[in-house]
């Protein structure tokens, strides 16, 4: 069990509002601060270089602990500055042209479809969505019955921005494989919150930010390419740090996963990052998964109670991300009720998860993301202050 006072302790944050929006941008605990703040300061006195190499061996064990955290070796860990250029790097290098399928779920965030949809005009190849079964997450009949030959790609959300839903990756990644296909994994809301191990869910790629439920700095990104995918891929995005020029017209790329990285980065925060990780793996990620399940079923328990509030989280398995609405109340008035009452919280809209809200119905919801370190007690106090609304 995670020691609530101590973790609260470790964030300041946590005392001054009711803090539901881990799923947006969470509070880093002190250790992360003090971490980047310190680099920072070095980096005045010293200079950014110096700095660096003085922190070599830090930065480079932070390989070995991501692969501890995600269940991956060092060689298939890659750092970059966000969950989407983690994403958009391991799907540039997927080798996609004129007769070739890539497959979405209908729970696929905006930023992964723009992409997509984006190359899929310049590549020629189709883009197919598959269908959600009638608890919302992916059905796996569905998909079997649309993988053949063609299918390059499963595109898959692991847990959705707009519902707190969890999709079943290893069954999907099974039937993906055996056709053929690529699983690309978006582990941007799960991270921090759920374990994702690559050796578990034997998907072939994973991306996933620092940002939100490990709780590292904003402008950090992992991404894990498994040694079994690497030589079907074809990096791009590449630059000094990715490979070598070794002759006049001759270079030689990176044979792990750091091909994907780029030379020029933020070494505070990616110090940040890893001390999050690190963070993550004291308290446990099973001891953190049960603690902001707790959290988010007693918020949903709470706001069912409440008259013109409907809970819109679907699926069998369900995260941290609670997701409601409530009549006469647009999403983003609701949220700002709750900031006047010092409960942070966010809105989901349309945009961002297209398929998913047009199939129900949905112009927007408002998203609470309860981590660890939120008290029951302001579990409570947000429902309280959603209740004045109702």
């Amino acid at each position: 069990m995670i020691d609530l006072a101590a973790v609260r302790e470790d964030t300041p944050g946590a005392a001054e509002r009711v803090f539901l929006d881990s799923a947006g941008s969470s509070l880093p605990p002190r250790p992360v601060l003090d971490e980047v703040i310190s680099h920072l300061r070095r980096e005045a006195e010293i200079g950014g270089y110096v700095a660096a190499r003085e922190r070599a061996d830090d930065l480079a064990a932070g390989y070995e602990v991501f692969a501890r955290l995600m269940g991956a070796e060092a060689d298939e860990v890659a750092f970059t500055d966000s969950a989407t250029r983690s994403w958009l790097a391991a799907f540039d290098a997927v080798p996609l042209g004129r007769g070739d399928r890539v497959l979405v779920t209908e729970v696929e965030y905006g930023g992964n479809a723009i992409p997509i949809l984006h190359r899929a005009r310049e590549a020629g190849f189709e883009v197919v969505t598959i269908p959600s079964d009638s608890r919302g997450q992916v059905d796996v009949d569905a998909l079997t019955g649309l993988l053949d030959e063609r299918v390059k790609l499963v595109s898959l959300v692991h847990a959705p921005t707009n519902g707190g839903l969890v999709n079943p990756v290893r069954e999907v990644a099974k039937a993906a494989h055996d056709v053929g296909a690529l699983v690309l994994l978006d582990a941007c809301q799960s991270l921090g919150q759920l374990p994702v191990r690559a050796d578990e869910l034997d998907v072939d790629i994973i991306s996933a930010t620092g940002r939100k439920w490990l709780r590292g700095p904003r402008g950090t990104g992992v991404l894990v390419v498994r040694r079994s995918a690497r030589d079907r891929l074809r990096p791009r995005l590449v630059d000094l740090h990715s490979g070598e020029w070794t002759g006049p017209d001759e270079i030689e790329l990176r044979t792990d996963a750091r091909v994907y990285e780029l030379w020029e980065c933020s070494i505070a925060d990616r110090l940040g990052l890893i001390a999050a990780a690190r963070y993550a793996l004291d308290l446990g990620i099973d001891e953190i998964a049960a603690e902001v399940r707790a959290r988010a079923e007693r918020l949903r328990a709470g706001l069912r109670e409440l008259p013109g509030v409907e809970v819109r989280d679907l699926g069998v398995e369900r995260s941290g991300i609670v997701t409601f609405t409530v009549e006469g109340h647009e999403a983003g008035a609701v949220r700002e009720h709750l900031a006047r009452h010092d409960v942070v919280a966010t809105s989901s809209h349309l945009s961002s998860t297209r398929i998913d809200m047009t199939r129900r119905g949905l112009e927007g919801v408002v998203r609470m993301s309860p981590h660890y370190f939120v008290s029951p007690e302001q579990v409570d106090r947000a429902v309280e202050v959603v209740a004045e609304l109702a």
